[in-house]
């Protein structure tokens, strides 16, 4: 459900580990593409699709009979966007999150804003996250990730369905710290961006990406996930992709707003939404609630949202009260 890059990627790869697909897409022009073309030539261009993967415009076609719901909509527009489907959700269907966002207002993470809306148990929603830079997994560049539910069963069966000869899959029953890792890193390939942007090297962003890391798994135990995840692919392997990959989009948003464009100027040129953008103020006041410290958010959302020039935010990191490299929360 939405078919933009990592949805499209998504149907893909189900088709590829043997399943049957259907796409769904609000944009007729782009439905009809799919399954005229084989292409989504307004997120990957240039990128074959098989035959068999179907889009439809009309949600109960899409949804009639099937096993797994993965929802990849932007994350701010889940609640909105998932309402109307409800009735239309096959009873036992398991509903798969493939959104990196905390919702703002409510500082739901994407699983919390399912259970609530399609009002199920725990056991029917999963998380699917890891370094899934979209372009290449589409190409069939070998890649991972992490299938998470507290139903092992359940998260097996969404191993099942999605692993290819191009891509692993793992499993894991810890959907907090799956989904944190990769709400929060978003948050993270921004500044680095806005460092590469301001023309720091290597070391800057071996620093933000090693403190940015720190700041997703002081999160993470106030939260209660397993802080073994944050050294798994859905921690550390998607902030690593996320924070030195041209592809992705947050870092190449902070990057753009690092050479010196507006936060106005780098949306209107951005194509694909950043989540980290809109998700920042949320894990903020998440992490506020929990009484975490995350400088490199405060950072962040600072720059984004109260004018704070990018200098100036760099200035107010590097000059921190010292303390030891690991404290807790």
């Amino acid at each position: 459900m939405g078919s933009g890059s990592w949805g499209t990627t998504f149907a893909k790869m189900l088709h590829d580990a043997g399943g049957e697909v259907t796409l769904w897409g609000r944009r007729a022009e782009v439905v009809e593409a799919i399954n005229e073309r084989h292409e989504n030539p307004d997120y990957l261009p240039g990128a074959a699709l098989p035959e068999a993967v179907r889009a439809t415009t009309d949600p109960a076609e899409a949804l009639a009979g099937v096993d797994f719901v993965a929802l990849a909509v932007p994350a701010q527009t889940l609640r909105a966007t998932l309402a109307p489907w409800v009735p239309l959700l096959p009873p036992g269907a398991i509903l798969v999150s493939l959104m990196k966002g905390v919702e703002l207002g409510t500082t739901r993470r994407m699983s919390e804003v399912i259970r609530e809306v399609a009002d199920v148990p725990q056991e029917r929603v999963a998380v699917f996250s890891g370094p899934n830079l979209a372009r290449e997994i589409v190409s069939g560049e070998p890649s991972a990730a992490v299938a998470a539910c507290e139903d092992e069963d359940a998260a097996r069966g969404l191993q099942a369905a999605t692993m290819t000869p191009y891509f692993r899959v793992y499993t894991s029953t810890d959907v907090i710290g799956v989904e944190l890792g990769g709400a929060v890193k978003n948050i993270v390939a921004l500044c680095v961006g806005m460092s590469v942007g301001l023309g720091f090297g290597a070391n800057t962003q071996a620093l933000l990406m090693t403190r940015g890391l720190a700041e997703i798994a002081r999160l993470g135990a106030a939260l209660g996930a397993d802080e073994h995840t944050f050294a798994g692919l859905a921690g550390m392997g998607d902030l690593v992709a996320s924070c030195v990959s041209p592809l992705a989009r947050n870092r190449t948003f902070g990057e753009n707003l690092g050479r010196g464009m507006t936060l106005d100027q780098v949306t209107a040129v951005t194509k694909q939404t950043a989540e980290g953008v809109r998700s920042s103020e949320a894990v903020l006041e998440l992490a506020r609630k929990h009484n975490v410290e995350m400088p490199i958010t405060e950072a962040v959302t600072a720059v984004l949202y109260h004018g704070m020039p990018i200098r100036e935010a760099a200035i107010s990191l590097i000059s921190r009260a010292p303390k030891p490299e690991r404290y807790g929360v």
